[in-house]
């Protein structure tokens, strides 16, 4: 089911089946969509409190290289940042493959991709630059 978080940057919709969360979509303009108390928005609660709190159970990746990237991406701690170049020689990728496996991410905040950017700049953000600005810039405590 498709479940509504409203955070202090902007809606947020999930789908949490019961069991693991399947897909995040930051929305400029959700639906109203229905509460729920689970651990997904047990999480968020936590991220936008700036406490931590483990994971939620999330969807299987995709592939290998997904589960590769995930791991990955949340050893990159909130407030920083790693360049598409940077991650994928820690990761023995490429820039580019990074960079696609970044866009086909379906669960932004949870599994950081905002976190990658460019060498010269912010890069892409699948869920829109306005959303990886206002992220970084909250875990940058701004």
């Amino acid at each position: 089911m498709i479940y509504f978080y409203d955070s202090p940057l902007g809606p947020i919709s999930y789908e949490w089946d019961g069991e693991r969360c399947l897909h995040i979509w930051l929305d400029e303009s959700a639906d109203d969509k229905a509460l729920n108390n689970d651990p997904v928005s047990d999480w968020f609660d936590a991220y936008f409190s700036r406490q931590s709190l483990s994971l939620p159970p999330l969807a299987e990746p995709a592939s290998d290289f997904q589960a590769i990237m995930r791991e990955g991406l949340v050893k990159v701690p909130a407030g920083e940042v790693r360049t598409y170049g940077e991650l994928a020689k820690e990761l023995h990728t490429s820039a580019r493959a990074m960079g696609q496996a970044l866009g086909a991410n379906p669960l932004p905040i949870l599994i950081p991709c905002h976190r990658v950017i460019a060498a010269d700049g912010l890069g892409g953000f699948a869920c829109g630059l306005e959303w990886k600005k206002r992220l970084l810039k909250f875990e940058r405590g701004f």
